[in-house]
C-alpha cells in the first residue's frame, strides 16, 4: 500500500475515533470536504498548512497521525518478521509460543 493511502486511511480512524464526520472536520479547518475526501481515499498529500490544522482540531500529533508502519501488507508484515528472525535466531522460540497463543 502506498505512503498516501496509509496516511489517508491513519487520517480517517482517527477522525472517526474521535467523532468528527468528514463535513465537521472541513468545516472546522475552513475547506471543503471534498478535500478531506481526497486526503482519506489516498489521493492527495494534505497541504502542511491543513495537515497542522487537523492536527489541532483532531488534539493529536504528527507521530501520531504517521503511526501507519503496522498496516503494511500482509507479505510485507512476513518479510519484515523473517528478517527478525533472521537476525535473532535465539527468539524463534520465543516468537512461536506467542504466535500460539495468539491463534488459540
Amino acid at each position: 500500500m502506498k505512503k498516501k493511502e496509509l496516511l489517508g486511511k491513519r487520517l480517517r480512524d482517527i477522525r472517526k475515533c474521535k467523532g468528527y464526520s468528514q463535513e465537521k472536520l472541513a468545516e472546522e479547518i475552513n475547506v471543503d470536504p471534498t478535500t478531506i475526501s481526497n486526503i482519506e481515499n489516498g489521493k492527495n498529500y494534505p497541504s502542511l498548512w491543513n495537515l497542522e490544522s487537523i492536527l489541532h482540531v483532531l488534539n493529536c500529533s504528527f507521530l501520531d497521525i504517521f503511526d501507519f508502519e503496522h498496516k503494511n501488507s500482509q507479505e510485507d508484515l512476513l518479510q519484515q518478521i523473517l528478517l527478525m528472525l533472521k537476525n535473532n535466531p535465539s527468539k524463534i522460540e520465543d516468537f512461536y509460543k506467542i504466535a500460539v497463543a495468539l491463534t488459540k
